[in-house]
Formats: structure tokens, C-alpha cells, sequence
């Protein structure tokens, strides 16, 4: 069996100021570096063959963290990274308004109708989320495998496992920083066991 643990970064200050991140980068947090501390300590036990992680800064320094100097290959793929939002990264809420009026109605509420005036859509993410997760089930065939990446991206792994359509891309559960999600796969069928879990936090 092929057990995948599926996590977010942790918190940035660009999370904490709203602002949409992307390709861009903002650094982890207090808060974000004891997350993802304590991610790790809660998974010490767990014996990785690998880790897939996406090249952004953040998400390699959570991926650090959690690893706390385990000696385990780490593989950087451009694949894992979040949704590329041009023009947007960078801004809050309120500045997006101005250039894309109707940014809040369509990528939060409404994905499916999310047109990207530079950058991607959610169905250029979902293209290459598939693409990562046919490597990684072809490099392993079982074994455990951590995959450090972000929201959006996470997201999509949950509504391809659930077979949900990109309707409802923004199901429950939230997805907060380091929030662990793990799927079962075997023989061609996939089950997800944990859910965007936060146990570890308490």
C-alpha cells in the first residue's frame, strides 16, 4: 500500500495581511515555524521513503521543519506549487477589487468560473496536480510519501480523491497551515483516512 501525508506550508506574513502569495514568497511565521514543528514531532514515528515537496520557499522551509534533520530524498517538483496568480500576488482583498471586480464571487465562491487575467485557472492547476500524482504513484509503488505544498493545490487533491467537481473545490474542511491529509492507495483505488487534520496543534 501507498500511504500519502499531504500538508500546507505554514503560516506566513502574508497570510496574516491577506495578501494572495502564488508563485511569490513571504516568510513562515512564529506561528507557521511551531506548526510545522509540531507537525513533525507528531509524525517523528512515521517512516518516509521520500518527500515531494514544491520549490517555493515557504513550503521548503515547512518541509525542513517537519523533518527536524531526517536524513530522507527530498524531491523539488515545479508541479506542487500554488496557483500562479499574475498580477494579483502580492495584494489584499481590496486592492484585487480594483483590477478583478469580481475576483471574491468567482475564485471563492465560484471557481469553475475563475478566468485568470494572467496566471492560472483552477483547471490548469488540477492539469498538473494530476501530473505530480502520476510520478509520485509511478517512483512508489508503496511505502509512506510526505507531500509539502499549498491551499489551492491541496485542495484539488481532495476534490480528485473525493471525485468532486470543481464546483465544489471549496468543500469543508478549511485548510489551515500544516493540516494533514492522508490517502490510501492500492491497487488502482484511493481512500482518503484523514482529512485536513489539525490534532497536532492542540
Amino acid at each position: 500500500m501507498l500511504r500519502l501525508y499531504i500538508t500546507r506550508h505554514g503560516e506566513t506574513e502574508w497570510n496574516i495581511q491577506g495578501r494572495m502569495q502564488g508563485w511569490k514568497n513571504s516568510n513562515l511565521t512564529t506561528k507557521g515555524t511551531s506548526n510545522a514543528k509540531a507537525l513533525g514531532e507528531s509524525l517523528k514515528s512515521v517512516e518516509f521513503n521520500k518527500v515531494y515537496c514544491s520549490p517555493l520557499d515557504r513550503t521548503r522551509h515547512t518541509a525542513e521543519l517537519i523533518l527536524s534533520g531526517r536524513d530522507i530524498p527530498v524531491v523539488y517538483d515545479e508541479n506542487l506549487r500554488e496557483i500562479h496568480l499574475g498580477e494579483l500576488e502580492g495584494l489584499n482583498q481590496e486592492e484585487i477589487k480594483e483590477i478583478y471586480p469580481e475576483f471574491g464571487s468567482h475564485f471563492w465562491e465560484n471557481p469553475h468560473l475563475y478566468e485568470a487575467k494572467s496566471g492560472e485557472d483552477f483547471y490548469h492547476v488540477k492539469e498538473r496536480v494530476l501530473k505530480v500524482l502520476d510520478r509520485i504513484i509511478s517512483e512508489n509503488t508503496e511505502g509512506n510519501i510526505l507531500i509539502v505544498t499549498h491551499g489551492v493545490v491541496l485542495k484539488t487533491f481532495h476534490a480528485y480523491f473525493k471525485n468532486l467537481p470543481m464546483e465544489r473545490l471549496w468543500d469543508p474542511p478549511f485548510i489551515y497551515d500544516t493540516s494533514l491529509t492522508i490517502v490510501e492507495i492500492e491497487n488502482g483505488k484511493s481512500e482518503v483516512v484523514i482529512e485536513g487534520d489539525i490534532s497536532h496543534l492542540k
